[in-house]
């Protein structure tokens, strides 16, 4: 097999993960960032791994079979269709992109050169998260009534315009994926600032998946208590993941007996889910499949989550409509 060299795009918080994790694999060849101290702090803590400003060097690089782009989200269409059009297979981090109709000429253009593009949508990588989907489909929850997502911390650098677009693609592929039921329409999107200007940092959703099973999910970037679950309940049993505890992070409950029993193996490995995405890129890229998370699961999931805005905005909209109203009232 054809030994693989992986570009990465992008050394902030998560992107400085992301090399870590390509570099232990030993496929890391170039990081390309336009900080001068992110490329001098590569050099020293990766050894032998090349540095660049300019993205144009992976581009005329034909060495280079795989890209890895970790930076802002309203970035990622520029440089991801770069990327394809150059004949690079891509790992972009979530989400694809805020506009589904780029998330949906991504993935065509992928598939038109036979390229892998991958969507960094972790969860679908973690052990538990996995066991917890073969649990599903193995009947032991029954048939699925409902999900709830609660993903919330504190984030002290806001750089996307909603939290919603920086945690929800998690919430939303992690839902589908793990029930094997895709999102069918937003039934509800509401959204504040706890700060009072445009970016909202807290947001609710209720979304109708397929079969009628409903999922509401919370987001939050001002809660001080890290809070990261998902539960996931049928018409048997319940089962909750708990990504916040060191260990045991799945647990069923029975619905009809009134005790906190495991009544199943919730046995699984223990393994960091980004050394489990980074090994899967690598693998696509060598073999050519598709991946889990591909350009179609970031494109439904981008679509969903783009409806969800519009119905947020919209509400919003209304009620500074109604405030001007009431306040013209008062002043007639």
């Amino acid at each position: 097999m054809k030994k693989q060299k992986i570009a990465v795009i992008g050394f902030g918080m998560w992107g400085r993960n992301i090399v870590r994790n390509f570099y232990n694999l030993n496929v890391l060849d170039i990081v390309c960032d336009l900080d001068d101290e992110s490329l001098i702090k590569i050099q020293e803590q990766f050894p032998g791994v090349k540095v660049t400003k300019d993205f144009n060097d992976i581009i005329k690089d034909e060495t280079i079979t795989g890209v890895a782009v970790v930076t802002p989200s309203h970035t990622h269409f520029k440089i991801v269709k770069a990327m394809l059009e150059a004949g690079k297979n891509v790992y972009v981090e979530k989400p694809i992109s805020t506009v589904a109709e780029e998330a949906k000429v991504l993935t065509e253009l992928a598939e038109e050169k036979g390229l892998v593009l991958m969507v960094g949508h972790l969860l679908l990588y973690h052990p538990a998260v996995n066991r917890l989907k073969m649990l599903i489909e193995e009947g032991v929850l029954g048939e699925l009534v409902y999900a709830q997502s609660d993903r919330l911390n504190v984030n002290y650098h806001k750089n996307d315009r909603s939290v919603m677009w920086d945690l929800a693609p998690h919430d939303v592929s992690m839902i589908a994926y793990a029930t094997g039921k895709e999102p069918v329409r937003v039934i509800s999107a509401v959204g504040c600032s706890s700060d009072r200007n445009e970016i909202m940092d807290i947001t609710h959703l209720t979304i109708e998946f397929e079969g009628g099973m409903i999922g509401q999910i919370s987001d939050s970037w001002i809660t001080p208590q890290k809070h990261v679950t998902l539960l996931v309940r049928g018409t048997k049993a319940t089962a909750i993941f708990d990504d916040t505890l060191p260990e045991n992070k799945l647990k069923v409950y029975d619905n009809f007996i009134p005790a906190n029993t495991q009544d199943y193996p919730l046995d699984y490995l223990e393994i960091e889910p980004l050394k489990l995405e980074c090994q899967h890129f690598i693998s696509c890229c060598a073999s050519g499949q598709k991946a889990r998370s591909d350009g179609e699961n970031g494109y439904a999931v981008t679509k969903i989550l783009e409806e969800a805005e519009k119905i947020m905005l919209g509400s919003k909209l209304e009620q500074l409509n109604q405030k001007d109203f009431a306040l013209s009232r008062m002043k007639g």
